[in-house]
């Protein structure tokens, strides 16, 4: 089954609300939080994430693009992350286990994510503990950008690694996503989807999420 993740960082803030409402055909809900460290950009923290968990029983999809994120790991499961997704490139490898073991000791889902340019060597020594992958298809930090191809043999080569090594971890690919772009993920391997601004900003986004997952009707 294909997930659709809709990125909120793309819905309009004063009716977020009726935002989350508009895809609850979705299957997550991508929440996108952004430092000004780690990536250029800022977004939104835990009050954001308390009041979107008070509104919606949809999986909290938590994408943690900050600098040094095994500081914050237990502020963003007490505000109502379900899955939380660090990093590789922010932390040391002895934070990326401890971040791993908070977060499964919590009962929640653990994440690691990839810029672009880190190469598939990165994740592969935690696959066999992680519940989702995520492959960035832009640099992290910014929403509207163009996809990049070129991580199309990356996806493919972590969905080899997953199915060889844990079958249940999700492969999840974020940045630049249409129904093209996500076409092309899927038939490399990703299971779950990240879109921002090709969902929020489509009129019918029942329709048009059903159009992403690319399944038989």
């Amino acid at each position: 089954m294909i997930k659709i993740s809709p990125s909120i960082l793309a819905a309009d803030f004063s009716k977020l609300g009726s935002e989350i409402e508009s895809v609850k055909d979705a299957d997550y809900i991508h929440f996108d939080v952004m430092d000004g460290v780690f990536v250029q950009n800022i977004s939104f923290g835990f009050p954001v994430l308390r009041s979107v968990r008070a509104i919606t029983d949809k999986t909290l999809d938590v994408h943690l693009m900050i600098e040094t994120p095994s500081r914050y790991i237990s502020r963003f499961l007490d505000a109502g992350g379900d899955i939380i997704t660090i990093h590789v490139e922010a932390e040391t490898t002895k934070h990326l286990q401890d971040s791993i073991n908070i977060v499964h000791k919590r009962g929640k889902k653990a994440g690691l994510s990839l810029k672009p340019e880190t190469p598939v060597d990165a994740v592969l020594p935690y696959i066999e503990r992680l519940d989702l992958v995520l492959v960035m298809s832009v640099e992290p930090g910014y929403g509207g950008q163009k996809f990049m191809p070129k991580v199309l043999p990356k996806i493919a080569e972590i969905r080899k690694a997953i199915d060889r090594l844990n079958p249940l971890c999700e492969l999840e690919v974020d940045g630049g996503i249409n129904a093209e772009t996500a076409k092309l993920c899927i038939e490399n391997g990703a299971n779950v989807i990240v879109a921002g601004s090709d969902v929020f900003m489509t009129a019918d986004r029942a329709a048009h999420i059903k159009e992403l997952r690319h399944e038989p009707s």
